[in-house]
């Protein structure tokens, strides 16, 4: 079976997976139980197989570790969490736990023991903050399942039997990225699905290629790459495919202020197999609490922040000494926090690093003070590339976003547009970017040169005198398809048909007239 087989039956059982489980449980709601429950198996597995590997180094071809009883693989458990970051019982494996599952009567109670157990291997530890909390959004008892326990079992046991029924085939020798390749799939259909409720933190893989390919130009490594609205983690995790993880030298970082996606973004690296101390994912408000001050700058930053919400701005005194924000000598404005994330990561970014950001186009040409800080960042010659995206791209809304490159270190004082609005193709009610469309749209961006009707070097001095509109519009001019018409052959037609006509009307009178006459 090919790579593209694997991946459509891996999809299709899914899909079916989740409509057959789903019930009365909302959709976006439901998938916490999917995804967490497929991070309960993937964990086991990855212990089991770390742990089996190691053993049969050693001679014991046959070693199971999912065959030990708890008190044989009770020594190996500080050694273990030092290496993985959690410890399993084989006991409470997810193998073991689903085999069982409809013997148990009381399968509530010891999901929830397990998964308090496997939160608490890590306490004390290194990894305490990257397990703490991972499991709090699959709730055993929560009555979304059903109004009594034995309905809530009975959904429970269903749940397990499905997912230790999905062929992700043998976690050693998968030919596909399974589980990370199962979490995508889900998200990506449940957010297609919510509406704006999921789309708000989901950014569409093809999109996520752009940004990861336009940071890495010139590149095979970085030193970390970050996120400071990360959502559920797709951004990040671009970079292990395009580059190869062990390319992405000191790890992933990122901030969340949902909870729940912040719980997902972790759950998300662990399904990538990115094993504990290659990943920091803090929780909170990046504008107003960032985590990662201490931190050395980043070679490669992508977001997708959220689009204009409010923020304290101006209302918080503190925030305009803020040297995230403060060489722009205004802040953004309070009901539009986008320029304020850009401003935070070019603050983060480091001096031959590259930033790839998400934006809603009015920060292209609003007047204000984000008139002002796009003058900041022109003038100092931050400014690298601005990319019009097709409309309807993303869940939940039908804008048409824009892609802004910022750059420390630019060898000159040209910035380019790329008009790429017409680069997508329809699929089902979506929009999408195709491999041809991705490919066009970063090549052009590597080549920095002027392309006809699609994309165009224009000097910082050009755009200063356009009061710093840097819409795409303003500056790539479009084909024109309409179709060159000669007016002389145009009237000479419309006389042929005019002429054409009244002969028609004189044969039609002509005929009516004998019509009449036979009848009378």
């Amino acid at each position: 079976m090919t790579k593209e087989e694997e991946r459509a039956e891996l999809h299709r059982t899914i899909w079916q997976m989740a409509n057959d489980l789903r019930g009365s449980v909302d959709g976006w709601d439901f998938k916490q139980y999917v995804l967490g429950m497929l991070f309960y198996r993937f964990i086991s597995e990855n212990l089991t197989n770390y742990i089996n590997k190691e053993e049969r180094k050693t001679g014991a071809k046959d070693f199971d570790y999912a065959k030990l009883s708890d008190e044989e693989a009770e020594f190996g458990r500080v050694d273990t969490v030092k290496e993985k970051g959690f410890f399993i019982l084989p006991s409470e494996l997810f193998e073991n736990v689903a085999k069982n599952a409809r013997n148990n009567p009381n399968i509530n109670e010891t999901l929830e023991s397990i998964f308090k157990n496997i939160e608490n291997s890590a306490k004390g530890t290194e990894s305490e903050d990257k397990l703490e909390g991972l499991f709090d959004d699959l709730d055993v008892n929560s009555n979304k399942l059903g109004n009594t326990v034995e309905k809530r079992n009975k959904k429970l046991i269903q749940l397990l039997e499905t997912i230790h029924g999905l062929n992700l085939g043998n976690y050693s020798e998968h030919t596909i990225d399974a589980f990370g390749d199962a979490y995508e799939f889900l998200m990506t259909m449940y957010a297609s699905n919510a509406g704006k409720s999921g789309g708000e933190f989901f950014t569409p893989q093809e999109v996520s290629e752009i940004l990861a390919e336009i940071t890495i130009v010139g590149r095979k490594e970085v030193n970390k790459v970050y996120d400071p609205a990360c959502g559920s983690g797709s951004l990040l995790l671009k970079f292990a495919k395009i580059l190869g993880k062990e390319n992405v030298r000191q790890g992933f970082f990122g901030q969340e202020i949902n909870l729940t996606t912040y719980n997902l973004c972790r759950i998300n690296m662990f399904l990538h197999d990115i094993n504990y101390e290659k990943f920091d994912i803090a929780h909170g408000d990046t504008l107003i609490d960032p985590k990662h001050w201490d931190d050395e700058p980043f070679d490669a930053i992508v977001s997708n922040p959220p689009y204009s919400i409010k923020w304290e701005g101006d209302s918080n005194p503190i925030l305009i000494n803020d040297p995230r924000f403060s060489p722009a000598g205004v802040l953004a404005p309070k009901s539009k926090a986008d320029l304020a994330f850009t401003m935070h990561m070019l603050s983060w970014l480091s001096t031959s690093g590259t930033a790839a950001i998400v934006q809603f186009p009015g920060v292209l040409y609003r007047s204000g003070a984000e008139q002002k800080i796009r003058k900041y960042l022109i003038d100092n010659n931050y400014l690298d590339a601005v990319i019009q995206l097709p409309p309807d791209l993303f869940f939940g809304t039908t804008i048409a976003t824009c892609i802004i490159v910022l750059k420390k270190s630019k060898k000159s004082n040209d910035i380019l547009f790329i008009n790429a609005s017409d680069e997508f193709v329809h699929i089902g009610n979506k929009n999408k970017l195709s491999e041809e469309n991705i490919k066009k749209i970063v090549e052009t961006y590597k080549n920095h040169n002027n392309v006809e009707h699609f994309a165009k070097l224009v000097n910082i001095e050009t755009i200063a005198q356009h009061d710093y509109n840097i819409a795409v519009s303003s500056y790539v001019e479009q084909k024109n398809t309409k179709e060159a018409i000669n007016i002389l052959e145009l009237n000479k037609e419309i006389s042929r048909i005019v002429e054409r006509q009244n002969e028609l009307r004189t044969d039609i009178d002509k005929i009516i007239a004998e019509i009449e006459g036979i009848q009378q």
